[in-house]
């Protein structure tokens, strides 16, 4: 809120702080009269009560339609900020999505349709242009929240909600899930990158792009795909046009800056906590031990983290 960087975000900031000024004038202007009637009306030694008032309608106006102008102001305020920081709500959903999110338990499925490109936790999206997005659960109500870029949407299972993803300049933007959704809610976190039309482009051609397959003579790359047919990863897990998507998309899980969520920077080391026990990691959550060998995991950890 502080520091918007999207059309959607400033539109919250400026009633934000648009608010905040007319509270302060209020509270200046109500602290100001009660100090100078404390002053002005005290009461002095040998002085008369004062004449009681029964009435006095230009006061009575004044302090009726004061506060109505005043509530008139902010509700013409927040309808102006609700068409600038939803311009997808009248939207029903028929024309095409740029992006869907899917959240999960305890993760993000962010899909780019138009590119046939799945992947999961970070987003990423061009400089300047706004992302028509459908925002979906696959289990629980989840929210959708990139503090600098969009306000708080929830995700209810089976009804998606649309609304436009964008932002001003390039960085990485920080979100999260803002709804308790179960034990590991507060290890739901997302990334937003916002690049230049060139770099998304090229990252999205990269993503678009096959995983590699090697054969399992190819050293530690081959023996690890042939773990991961062959033990349960290929059950929930995808590469390409194999495996299911129960959970994240591993395509190309390499390219990735983090792990489950955001809860480890993706490094080889990481990598291999992650697979040797992810309940130890992050507890409660779907994947299981697969009580995999050392051997197993160091040639899986090999092969996932070539796939850039």
């Amino acid at each position: 809120m502080l520091d918007p960087q999207s059309p959607q975000a400033r539109a919250i900031s400026d009633l934000f702080n648009s608010t905040m000024l007319l509270a302060l004038g209020i509270l200046a202007l109500v602290t100001g009269l009660v100090v100078y009637a404390i002053f002005r009306f005290r009461h002095k030694p040998g002085q008369p009560d004062p004449t009681p008032v029964f009435g006095h309608l230009k006061l009575e106006t004044a302090w009726t339609v004061g506060p109505l102008l005043i509530v008139g102001l902010l509700l013409g305020l927040v309808v102006f900020t609700v068409g600038e920081a939803d311009p997808a709500g009248g939207e029903n959903g028929n024309k095409q999505p740029d992006m869907i999110i899917v959240g999960h338990q305890w993760w993000w499925e962010i899909r780019y349709p138009q590119a046939s490109v799945v992947t999961a936790n970070e987003i990423h999206i061009p400089v300047g242009k706004s992302l028509y997005t459908r925002l979906e659960s696959a289990d629980v109500i989840h929210s959708f929240w990139v503090p600098q870029l969009s306000r708080k949407l929830d995700l209810t299972p089976g009804y998606p909600t649309y609304f436009y993803l964008q932002a001003s300049r390039p960085g990485v933007y920080q979100g999260a899930c803002a709804e308790y959704c179960g034990t590991e809610h507060a290890w739901m976190l997302l990334r937003v990158t916002a690049q230049t039309q060139g770099d998304y482009d090229a990252w999205l051609a990269g993503q678009s792009r096959p995983p590699a397959m090697p054969p399992p003579t190819a050293g530690q790359l081959g023996k690890g795909l042939q773990v991961f047919k062959e033990e349960t990863c290929i059950s929930c897990h995808a590469l390409g046009q194999i495996g299911k998507h129960v959970g994240p998309d591993l395509s190309h899980v390499g390219s990735r800056n983090t792990l489950g969520a955001g809860i480890l920077t993706n490094t080889p080391a990481n990598l291999t906590k992650w697979l040797k026990d992810p309940q130890a990691v992050k507890p409660g959550i779907l994947m299981p031990n697969v009580r995999l060998t050392d051997d197993e995991v160091q040639a899986l950890v090999a092969y996932l983290e070539a796939l850039k």
